[in-house]
């Protein structure tokens, strides 16, 4: 049962780093510097690079405007799908 548990919250530890991962590798794959994107974004470079690190929630709003820039899905940066898909083109 305790292994059970320590599973469940090493999973969802792992799906959080996961979003943080997939911000920051689409934002590379951009050729974007925090910076940039924060200027997309309408927040302060800390505030992002708090984003990317996981020290801080990312706001619903800008999960909507991130996956708007990167043309894919709210659900892919969530780690909830691995489909990129952006919810426009479906």
């Amino acid at each position: 049962m305790l292994y059970d548990i320590l599973n469940i919250d090493y999973q969802k530890g792992m799906e959080r780093r996961m979003v943080f991962q997939r911000i920051r590798d689409m934002r590379e794959d951009a050729d974007l510097k925090q910076n940039d994107m924060a200027k997309i974004l309408h927040c302060s470079q800390q505030a992002y690079s708090n984003y990317e690190l996981g020290q801080r929630d990312i706001p619903t709003d800008i999960l909507i405007a991130l996956a708007e820039y990167h043309k894919t899905n709210v659900d892919y940066l969530l780690g909830l799908t691995k489909n990129k898909t952006y919810y426009k083109d479906m």
